[in-house]
């Protein structure tokens, strides 16, 4: 499977003589799901920033599609084809469903409609509640607006910070359903995730995060077959 996303050695933080990632090494294929898992502190969420661009890396090398895009600006990196929904803050509350849409869409509006149109038909619970305010929507509602609108830029890669942080367990189930759909649609995705074995059981290969460094990573099957994996990392 050819590397959509390759990150090579990546060291990045967020001050002076604070380093969060000390070397990481990961890939996503095209077309493919990839968890990124590990303890709290292990550096997942900063690297899903450095991809995005939201951080600057202070080593290493990021390429999507085979075209470096360290360094750039979330703007560029977005108008690439990579899409970040961040844990928080991922909707604006006050504005429509249908408006927070209309802001995924930004980059590209000409086509914006038929964007809109193409995701409400995707997402019925969404089409339903259009004119109302994104903070009236449950939990996992927020969650699946927060990922439509990033899908409004067409991505070629779905980058998800935490997706079912706070979510009732149906609410979760529901959100992993419409993970898997959406990359039944093409869409290759890497995912930070607290709830490790759900993140096991919805990607196709993962990588496992401690102290920013890379620990251990293949099928993700495997590892959550791994006595030594589920001893350490999922709680037996």
């Amino acid at each position: 499977m050819s590397a959509l996303l390759s990150v090579q050695g990546v060291v990045a933080g967020y001050g002076a003589h604070d380093e969060v990632l000390k070397g990481v090494q990961a890939e996503v294929g095209a077309g493919e799901i990839v968890g990124i898992i590990g303890p709290n502190g292990a550096g997942k969420s900063t690297l899903l920033k450095v991809v995005a661009g939201v951080l600057r890396p202070r080593g290493g090398s990021v390429h999507l599609d085979g075209r470096p895009i360290h360094g750039r600006s979330p703007r560029e990196i977005s108008a690439r084809g990579v899409a970040f929904v961040p844990q928080e803050q991922n909707v604006f509350p006050a504005m429509t469903v249908r408006e927070n849409l209309e802001m995924g869409g930004y980059l590209d509006p000409g086509p914006a409609r038929g964007r809109i149109e193409a995701i409400f038909a995707r997402f019925p619970a969404l089409a339903d509640k259009r004119r109302q305010a994104a903070r009236t929507l449950s939990g996992g509602q927020r969650q699946i607006l927060a990922m439509a609108m990033a899908l409004m830029v067409e991505p070629a890669l779905l980058l998800l910070d935490e997706p079912s942080a706070g979510l009732a367990p149906r609410a979760a189930e529901t959100l992993f359903d419409t993970i898997r759909a959406i990359n039944g649609e093409g869409v290759a995705i890497a995912m930070v995730e607290q709830n490790a074995l759900e993140a096991l059981a919805v990607a196709h290969r993962a990588y496992i995060l401690v102290d920013g460094r890379n620990s251990r990573s293949g099928p993700a099957a495997a590892l959550a077959a791994d006595p030594d994996v589920r001893r350490i990392f999922l709680g037996g």
